[in-house]
């Protein structure tokens, strides 16, 4: 199973450089979590775009839904081993998708260089796609 992140689903969204989703993973496979949902969908302007990407969002499986507060805790353990090990990582929600991640034994597939940080310090599984 994979996780996508946001990152990725931005690609996928964008109007100018899509990321064809289905020629690196099968549909599937594509599982998806609270932070993700949640950073996707705040970055629409468009309603009828938002609308149609809730839609799709919410027809995934969604892992760690209800979240709870192991979830944060190791979310936070990360960060702190991350910064430990001088590894910067730009956004604690990185964390938390890693979390989810890790959590559920799931790879995610990126377009994100704090996974690749997380991926050097924990048996995090990453894929990353080019954003271009």
């Amino acid at each position: 199973m994979v996780l996508v992140d946001s990152s990725a689903w931005i690609e996928v969204f964008r109007r100018d450089t899509k990321l064809a989703l289905t020629s690196v993973v099968d549909f599937d496979e594509i599982v998806t979590c609270p932070p993700v949902v949640q950073e996707v969908l705040q970055g629409f302007r468009d309603e009828r775009a938002y609308r149609l990407a809730h839609e799709a969002m919410h027809a995934l499986p969604i892992v760690e839904s209800p979240m709870f507060l192991g979830v944060f805790d190791q979310a936070a353990s990360l960060y702190r081993s991350a910064r430990h090990s001088g590894i910067t990582v730009r956004s604690g929600v990185d964390c938390l998708i890693a979390a989810c991640a890790l959590r559920n034994n799931l790879e995610v597939l990126h377009v994100d260089r704090d996974f690749d940080a997380l991926a050097q310090i924990t048996p995090l599984r990453i894929r990353s796609v080019s954003s271009r």
